[in-house]
């Protein structure tokens, strides 16, 4: 087959199952005869576009205030996230987290994305996040970030002391809206099927044989489940 299997993952930063969710189809392509012929587009979707940080911010009481629970409720919510974590073989600290406003973060993702870079940032956004505890929201952790997978810090600068970029995370966004995305991570392959959550490797290794062996692809998107578990919406995780 000469064109590339297209794969697009609509994910935020802020959602521990689209880390969950990354390292499934990683593991399922491992498993691919075709992987190399596989290629993974990331788009950006926000969660809460309207956050804005402040150094009081607790993850715990954050979920607690925002479900109308107990902070013993958002507490076991977050374990178990780290439980399901584990599986994937991924160490969360929610303990440690600094809530941010991703929006910065995509907009250096699509630079990302322009030097094909994309996967090897967006693998060291989600490890700040959930495993070291960075804070998203500080731009010098961003232009780390960013010359850590090979961007030139002068660039990095420009598009972070700028607007660049916040078009195209806009127009991803609203993508995700005309297609039906309910909740991330949220992914298409070429634009023929579509899996919603963070599911078993074996789900996104079957999805891929399928659409390999059919090698006829279109626009219209059949969603191959229906379970909105492991995965994020604007309401929250489940």
């Amino acid at each position: 087959m000469e064109n590339k299997l297209s794969v697009q993952i609509w994910s935020d930063i802020m959602c521990p199952f689209c880390y969950i969710g990354k390292r499934r189809i990683e593991e399922a392509l491992s498993q691919f005869e075709h992987k190399d012929a596989v290629a993974i587009e990331w788009k950006s979707f926000q969660l809460d576009a309207g956050f804005i940080p402040s150094s009081d911010d607790n993850l715990a009481e954050h979920l607690a205030d925002k479900y109308g629970r107990d902070i013993d409720w958002a507490q076991t919510m977050l374990e178990n996230t780290t439980q399901n974590a584990k599986t994937a073989g991924l160490d969360f600290h929610f303990e440690k987290s600094v809530m941010a406003n991703s929006h910065n973060a995509h907009r250096l993702l699509h630079l990302a994305k322009k030097y094909q870079l994309a996967n090897e940032l967006k693998e060291l956004l989600f490890k700040a996040y959930f495993t070291d505890g960075k804070d998203l929201n500080n731009l010098e952790t961003l232009t780390e970030l960013g010359i850590a997978v090979g961007l030139e810090a002068e660039i990095v600068a420009q598009v972070l002391h700028s607007n660049a970029y916040s078009q195209e995370v806009k127009q991803d966004i609203q993508q995700a809206g005309a297609i039906g995305v309910q909740g991330v991570p949220f992914f298409v392959f070429d634009n023929k099927y579509a899996i919603s959550g963070a599911q078993p490797t074996t789900t996104f290794l079957q999805t891929l044989e399928k659409v390999w062996q059919e090698g006829q692809f279109d626009s219209k998107i059949t969603l191959v489940n229906s379970t909105t578990e492991n995965s994020c919406d604007i309401n929250g995780c489940e």
